[in-house]
């Protein structure tokens, strides 16, 4: 059973409480643009998996069902005790690895994006994954575990995380011996020399305790969050593809055809040395941490909240339609709900660009409406209902594009 979606509901009122305990003790630990892109990162995660084939279940069912070696037991509770340390101890060294090596990096580099530190970084999730997470959890097909095992395990692993993704609980004592906490996860998601590429335990501490990637929380050091490289950009789909696009073009300018390969399976950070002598990377200057935060109005802000609180109510109205609609009519919904997202993004970098990316959402949006109708794929009703949503949400970003807006990066 996937407990996400039940979930849901209670990570946005967890969300709310946060900001105003925040408030309230005088420590905000949010921002709307830093939140609203890591919602804006969520919400992109999930409408890709409408249309993207899910290679790991096909690959999973195939295990199962020609190459397992043994077989849990669903009713079994020392069977489910097992299978939650076997998924703990799988996904330590899928999160290690994914940090470690530049190809895995490229999609996980999404969840730490971030500069702030709250439970909406939780929801900063990947659009990437179904390239290459799968590949982790084939030890458990090939023991036997059952796909409604797995499931129930993985979501409720994921759920577990959310919590920890606060500044608001302090260290907890001998909980942290066995068990992840806020406070070793803040040092997972810290820069700092000392902190970065440690704890990478999702429910256990234990295995980076076992293999050396423990570091405890210190009193005298801050963590500062991010990555090495900032991104500057609230662009969610340049968030997802920055690594991946910089692979690619470090690969075509390097001379040597040896490191034209080692490029995809590479260290993380690694570059061909003439690339990186021509082309230097700018790092973060951690004495002089200044983040990304182009300035807008209250009204602008306002407006952007809004959008997105309209599109997130579109979005689950689309994810109850999946199974309902032709594939290409759910090209439509992803392409409609992403070209939000770009243009909130563009938007939030005061980008002079934000205006024509809009009127292209418009018009793009427009002619998809019609000819999905004149084509069969939707009714009158549904066409009154998008057209509906259209007006509403171009009046919003009206308002966003109307406000004079002053990028300070």
């Amino acid at each position: 059973m996937n407990f996400v979606p039940y979930a849901v509901p209670v990570f946005l009122i967890m969300i709310v409480l946060e900001l105003f305990w925040g408030l309230l003790r005088g420590n905000n630990t949010y921002r709307v643009n830093d939140s609203i892109n890591s919602l804006s990162m969520g919400l992109l995660s999930t409408i890709t998996k409408f249309v993207f084939l899910n290679i790991g279940a096909l690959v999973f069912s195939g295990i199962s069902q020609h190459y397992a070696i043994w077989s849990f037991d669903i009713n079994s509770l020392a069977h489910w005790l097992l299978a939650i340390l076997l998924y703990d101890f799988l996904y330590y060294w899928f999160h290690r690895i994914s940090h470690e090596r530049q190809i895995f990096w490229g999609s996980h580099v999404v969840h730490h994006q971030s500069e702030d530190y709250n439970l909406s970084t939780a929801l900063r999730q990947t659009s990437t994954s179904f390239l290459t997470t799968w590949v982790f959890y084939i030890p458990c097909f090939l023991l036997g575990m059952p796909i409604d095992m797995f499931i129930s395990i993985a979501s409720a692993h994921l759920i577990y995380q959310f919590w920890v993704h606060t500044q608001h609980i302090p260290k907890l004592g001998a909980f942290e011996w066995l068990m992840v906490s806020p406070s070793n996860h803040r040092v997972h998601h810290a820069q700092n020399a000392d902190y970065i590429d440690k704890n990478y335990g999702g429910l256990f501490i234990i295995w980076d305790r076992l293999f050396g990637t423990f570091k405890e929380e210190q009193d005298e050091q801050k963590p500062i969050y991010g990555i090495r490289s900032p991104l500057r950009s609230w662009n969610p789909i340049w968030g997802n593809l920055h690594i991946f696009i910089g692979m690619i073009t470090d690969a075509w300018r390097t001379q040597h055809w040896v490191d034209k390969l080692r490029v995809i399976w590479s260290k993380t950070g690694w570059r061909p040395a003439d690339v990186a002598e021509r082309f230097p990377t700018q790092k973060s200057d951690l004495q002089q941490i200044e983040k990304y935060d182009p300035q807008l109005s209250p009204l602008t802000n306002s407006a952007i909240v809004a959008q997105y609180l309209l599109l997130a109510l579109v979005h689950l109205w689309s994810a109850t339609q999946v199974a309902l609609i032709p594939y290409s009519l759910l090209w439509v919904l992803v392409i409609t709900q992403a070209s939000v997202l770009v243009v909130i993004g563009a938007v939030m970098d005061g980008k002079q660009s934000a205006r024509l990316l809009e009127y292209t959402r418009i018009a793009a949006l427009s002619a998809m409406l019609v000819i999905s109708y004149s084509s069969g794929l939707m009714s009158l009703e549904w066409l009154y209902y998008g057209a509906a949503y259209l007006a509403v949400s171009a009046m919003l970003m009206w308002v966003c594009l109307g406000e004079k807006q002053q990028a300070t990066a």
